[in-house]
């Protein structure tokens, strides 16, 4: 009988040709720590940049039929392994889902691309049993009982080694391109705040507030008086340590409540990176429930995540049914048309539209490259499961970003109906420097 490694070999290889024939990919595929043979999707004189290793009989399913999801969930879970730099890993991924929903819709191909039923379903048994041995080998009682005893949670310490000092947690400005992330993201508050006409004395709700770096700013600098909400108790604490910190108590308000918990008016209003949670049949009402909160002569901002299918439908090739089951449960994202029609129906009209698509890539890479740099810190600080999720999701959402998969606006906005004889001609006015 030949070795695992050889049978693995033979079963993959009409599979590997098949890819090599339509778009050769720089990776190989090996079974366990010391292979004995690999699989490579390069063609020869080329070498890989990237090596899969398959670690449970789990993941030849999602390597024979892969999907973002499918791939996703294998790495999270631990059936596969990758070494190469995230972005080339992210990349490969991309482009294998690709090649399997070009080969779908050509059924005989498809069947052809999988090996026969019974030689895949031995295969798997031979490395089930394999990965049974190794499994009990590993799993000691003392080891079971730290996995279990760890905390699973993200905390804000874990969020603070990859995102900028003010931790702010959304897609950056960069004005010139030359900015640090941080510089970046105090232009992207000052560029909102600047858009909204923020001016002393006005009052600002910041809906999903973060950890406080929004309304800090508009209170400091603009001198604004600021509600800010979260549902975050991790992000109330730090945002309340925050504003003592500043002395800012007597202009800011930070808030453990739900958007729709709120009452009064306020003069301007902020939601940044918030609206992507609330659900494509709910669009209609966050956005009357934004036009009932503000002001009859105030302004509002938008700013969030959205679709490029302009049908709404989700990242494709299952990269959005990834996120929504283990980084953001339950999110939609609406396309930038659904987002002005659903405005216009809560009572809201728009008046500027900016897309950061762009900005949000740039973003990411700066998280991505921060996270990459920490791996070993970070990993201490989280179980594996929880630090895969997110290593894989900086780097996926900044592919999806620079490929026009997803996009970022900034709507600003008031109540429809309503004179807008207060501004001025140009848009001119949205870059001035930030007052104070």
């Amino acid at each position: 009988m030949p070795s695992l490694d050889v049978a693995l070999v033979r079963a993959l290889e009409p599979w590997a040709e098949r890819v090599r024939s339509r778009a050769p990919l720089p990776l190989c595929i090996c079974w366990g720590d010391e292979p004995s043979a690999a699989v490579y999707l390069c063609a020869p004189p080329h070498e890989p940049t990237v090596r899969l290793t398959l670690r449970s009989p789990k993941a030849l399913p999602a390597l024979l039929s892969p999907s973002l999801e499918s791939l996703g969930e294998a790495y999270v879970e631990g059936h596969i392994d990758f070494e190469g730099s995230v972005s080339e890993i992210i990349d490969t991924a991309w482009r294998l889902a690709e090649l399997a929903a070009e080969e779908g819709a050509d059924s005989a191909a498809a069947e052809a691309a999988v090996p026969a039923p019974s030689v895949l379903d031995r295969l798997m048994q031979r490395m089930a049993t394999a990965w049974q041995d190794r499994q009990r080998a590993r799993h000691t009682p003392g080891a079971d009982r730290a996995a279990i005893e760890y905390h699973y949670d993200v905390s804000n310490a874990f969020y603070a080694r990859w995102l900028d000092p003010a931790m702010v947690y959304s897609c950056a400005y960069f004005e010139t391109g030359e900015e640090t992330l941080a510089e970046a993201q105090q232009k992207k508050i000052d560029h909102i705040l600047t858009k909204l006409r923020l001016a002393p004395g006005h009052t600002l709700l910041d809906i999903g507030c973060g950890w406080g770096a929004l309304v800090l700013r508009a209170a400091e600098r603009f001198g604004a008086r600021c509600v800010g909400i979260t549902l975050s108790q991790n992000q109330y604490e730090l945002a309340r340590e925050r504003v003592r910190a500043a002395g800012l108590e007597d202009r800011v308000e930070i808030r453990l409540q739900d958007y729709r918990e709120v009452e009064g008016r306020f003069d301007r209003i902020s939601s940044v990176g918030m609206f992507e949670h609330v659900g494509l049949a709910n669009l209609p009402q966050y956005f009357r429930r934004i036009h009932d909160l503000l002001a009859d002569d105030g302004w509002a901002m938008n700013h969030g995540i959205t679709s490029t299918d302009p049908d709404d439908g989700e990242t494709p090739y299952g990269g959005g049914r990834f996120i929504d089951r283990y980084v953001f449960p339950q999110g939609e994202l609406p396309h930038i048309g659904t987002v002005l029609t659903t405005m216009q129906r809560g009572g809201l009209e728009a008046f500027d539209v900016e897309n950061l698509r762009r900005h949000y890539a740039r973003t990411l890479a700066c998280w991505s490259e921060a996270f990459e740099a920490r791996a070993e810190e970070l990993r201490r600080m989280v179980d594996e499961k929880r630090f895969r999720i997110w290593r894989v999701y900086l780097a996926g959402c900044r592919w999806a970003f620079e490929h026009d998969r997803i996009a970022l606006y900034q709507v600003l906005c008031r109540r429809a109906g309503r004179p807008a004889r207060e501004l001025p001609w140009s848009r001119r006015w949205m870059y001035a420097p930030a007052s104070g």
